[in-house]
């Protein structure tokens, strides 16, 4: 079955999809504040060689600080670190998974993040997570939509924080966004590459700098100097897949487990054109769901691309620097087939004591000059 006999399929297999009220969101507003005791269980609890692992490749970043361990014993840690944004698999909320409004589509849209301490190998994860604020908006892309936002505490055995973020969706109702997917179709041109293209992409990747066991000292950075650049794409549902590999997904399940989890959580199953129930998450790599939602086709995960936003600043920074804030904003979708170039530039640098800090601004641009991502990332440096 092609895609617009899919699509037509889903939209005719099923009722209109479920709305936003106001008596949804009074519910809803009763949780603010409230911590949650049951959610579903992480994908990552324990920082291990194989989550690492998994994770690195699923965001395509080959830092032997994170992937060799014989390179990472002769650093200051002695053993492998693990990428920031792996945190985003010890949490489904923090992910994007949201309660209230079944039914209601939720769109990852970014996430405000404070490293405390280097995720070391080995290390066991424990969070606590809140719903923090809802917010109404008028949007563009569909009407009606309320940021949910949520706050996430990470911390180790010992009781240590490691890590903390506030990440937030946008929920909105899949018939408005549907309604106004003719207009986005046309506002965006899904894009073939031509070998040429593709050889240049390849020497991009080939040429990637990590910075490494060269220190980058705070005393050398210059407010202005730019960060090498990094790209990622073009984008394919594999590569989509291979990032769910690493990071787990909010609602990838089997058989019988898939069934269990449609019945605990009503409108979560959404009729596939066989009329099977299957998740809302599978837009980003079913292109009949994507577009009945408003998109023109599968799409990456917001986590995903802040994944890649952190990597830009821990590339450039070396193994003696610390990524310590990063404030993300999920501006587009990357359909398959999108391209990014990630680039950033330092806007200041300051001390607070004994800590040598630098702020960076950092910009994801696709192929054909849309924002898809930005992020401010404070970072901390040693001095020589």
């Amino acid at each position: 079955m092609n895609v617009i006999t899919a699509e037509s399929e889903i939209t005719r297999n099923r009722e209109h999809f479920a709305k936003i009220t106001d008596e949804g969101l009074d519910n809803l507003r009763r949780r603010i504040g409230v911590k949650i005791e049951d959610t579903l269980e992480p994908w990552v609890t324990e920082l291990n060689l194989d989550a690492i692992r998994h994770y690195a490749w699923g965001i395509g970043d080959d830092n032997p600080l994170w992937l060799d361990s014989d390179y990472a014993a002769t650093t200051d840690y002695g053993a492998q670190l693990a990428p920031p944004s792996i945190l985003y698999a010890t949490n489904r909320v923090a992910s994007g998974y949201c309660g209230g409004l079944p039914g209601v589509h939720a769109m990852f849209a970014g996430t405000n993040w404070t490293w405390h301490e280097p995720l070391r190998i080995g290390t066991r994860i424990k969070t606590e997570v809140y719903l923090k604020d809802l917010i109404e908006h008028q949007t563009r892309f569909a009407g009606r939509s309320i940021q949910q936002i949520y706050h996430t505490d990470f911390f180790d055995d010992g009781g240590t924080k490691l890590a903390e973020c506030d990440s937030w969706v946008f929920r909105t109702e899949r018939d408005a966004a549907r309604e106004s997917s003719a207009k986005y179709d046309k506002e965006k041109t899904r894009k073939v590459w031509t070998p040429d293209e593709i050889r240049e992409i390849a020497d991009d990747y080939a040429t990637e700098e990590i910075r490494g066991a060269n220190p980058r000292y705070w005393d050398d950075v210059q407010v202005g100097d730019q960060l090498p650049k990094i790209v990622k794409g073009p984008m394919t549902v594999t590569g989509f897949i291979a990032y769910v590999q690493g990071w787990g997904g909010l609602y990838v399940r089997a058989h019988k487990l898939a069934f269990k989890t449609y019945q605990q959580h009503p409108g979560l199953g959404i009729p596939n054109e066989f009329g099977i129930p299957d998740v809302p998450e599978r837009v980003h790599w079913d292109e009949a769901l994507a577009r009945a939602v408003g998109v023109p086709g599968a799409y990456d995960y917001g986590p995903e691309r802040i994944s890649w936003m952190s990597q830009a600043v821990t590339n450039w920074i070396g193994d003696s620097g610390f990524l310590r804030k990063l404030d993300c904003k999920v501006v587009r979708h990357n359909p398959a087939g999108d391209f990014l170039v990630i680039s950033g530039d330092v806007r200041r640098k300051w001390q607070e004591g004994a800590k040598n800090l630098a702020e960076i601004e950092l910009l994801a641009v696709q192929q054909d000059g849309e924002k898809s991502c930005t992020a401010t990332a404070v970072v901390e440096l040693p001095n020589r």
